[in-house]
């Protein structure tokens, strides 16, 4: 086997390139404009609502700033809106629309749908083993860069 036949890094490079324009197209012909970033916010806050930046940043592994960038960009477009922490007024608690939490069924049909595409080739069995595997490789990535930063 040559080094080139197991460089990782680029063919998740390549598979998350060709994901995210086969997910885009997924939500532009359901009518649903949001992007890659947006979407991984809302899927974010789905599983908890009212989050600081901070928070989603955190479950998001997205820079603080990018986060900031992206919810100002969702709050414009009525996807979320941001609210002033009670318990520390220099935070912003970001939440769904009621509209976003409306449409969670249509966009829960398209993330089956692109899990379907993804995993087509791929039995039960190995479909268990590869989120198996990428998740012990994201928590190894995550536990190198805490080290190394």
């Amino acid at each position: 086997m040559k080094e080139t036949d197991i460089f990782l890094g680029f063919w998740i490079s390549q598979i998350r390139l060709v994901n995210d324009r086969i997910f885009e197209k997924l939500l532009l012909s359901n009518d649903l404009e949001i992007s890659r970033g947006q979407w991984n916010i809302i899927f974010v806050l789905w599983g908890e609502d009212h989050l600081t930046i901070s928070e989603i940043s955190e479950r998001t592994l997205l820079a603080k700033n990018t986060v900031s960038i992206i919810v100002n960009d969702m709050v414009k477009k009525g996807i979320v809106q941001r609210n002033i922490n009670p318990e520390n007024r220099r935070e912003a608690i970001v939440s769904l629309t009621e509209h976003v939490r409306s449409l969670r069924g249509k966009y829960e049909r398209i993330s089956k749908q692109m899990t379907e595409i993804l995993c087509q080739d791929l039995s039960e069995d190995d479909q268990k083993i590869l989120a198996d595997y990428l998740q012990r490789i994201l928590r190894t990535l995550v536990r190198y860069e805490q080290e190394h930063q």
